[in-house]
């Protein structure tokens, strides 16, 4: 299927690892032109004439400015925004300082919803978009650590709300909702390097498709949202998470 990507200027944050390096590499290996935003150069980037990298810490406001202005600079239209970034911190909600749930929420959510208002007028501009959200499926329920869980729930209905503002001016914003993936630099790499029976355990109990899943299978949802192919799909957070969510929405 030819998702008609070939020259579309595509900016993924926290694209250096993880499921952030595969939709960057997919993008690129579909003839689009990426810029990765991370804090980290990644090491593979040689591999790829069509992906750039802009130095950024997205969790700070004036770094998101600063980023967005030197990516504009350059280019003059944005196709496609895949708001990646993120990460975890905290215990319990008792355990945890108020501190770091305002860290993760400037991680994990303010700076999707910042990436998409400094990249809005773009769009609006050639009358075309496409803006994906990555959250989590505990954005929808329980599990993991709150801070995470509570800054992906807001983003899940931030994409909802957005994606009607937007369409009548032709951008598309939708979200997609891991479960759990695996791959080197992620949480369940080290755990199943730590306790390997007890993963099993884990995944024979909570996902049904009976494996972990792949950085490659989400970014495989992330191009199809992008595309023309999902015209009609607008304000979605679709699950990717081998059945392994309990939410029925």
């Amino acid at each position: 299927m030819n998702l008609h990507l070939t020259n579309k200027n595509v900016i993924v944050t926290g694209g250096s690892k993880g499921i952030g390096a595969s939709i960057s590499k997919a993008f690129a290996n579909e003839g689009a032109n990426v810029i990765i935003v991370a804090r980290e150069n990644p090491s593979w980037l040689d591999e790829f004439e069509t992906i750039t990298f802009v130095k950024g810490d997205l969790s700070i406001t004036k770094e998101r400015n600063r980023v967005m202005k030197e990516i504009l600079d350059k280019y003059r239209a944005i196709h496609i925004l895949v708001n990646n970034v993120g990460g975890s911190n905290g215990a319990s909600i008792e355990e945890t300082s108020l501190q770091l749930f305002e860290d993760a929420f400037q991680l994990n959510y303010f700076s999707a919803v910042h990436m998409s208002q400094l990249v809005l007028p773009v769009m609006k501009k050639t009358g075309q978009g496409s803006i994906i959200n990555i959250s989590s499926i505990f954005g929808r329920e329980s599990g993991g650590k709150p801070t995470y869980n509570n800054a992906k729930a807001a983003m899940i209905s931030f994409t909802k709300a957005l994606a009607d503002e937007v369409i009548p001016f032709g951008i598309r914003v939708n979200g997609v909702a891991p479960g759990s993936i695996l791959h080197p630099t992620g949480n369940w790499q080290k755990r199943i390097d730590e306790n390997p029976e007890k993963m099993k355990d884990f995944v024979k109990k909570e996902i049904p498709a009976g494996r972990f899943g792949t950085p490659e299978e989400v970014s495989q949802v992330v191009l199809f949202l992008s595309s023309e192919k999902a015209s009609w799909v607008v304000g979605a957070t679709l699950n990717v998470d081998g059945g392994q969510s309990y939410s029925h929405f």
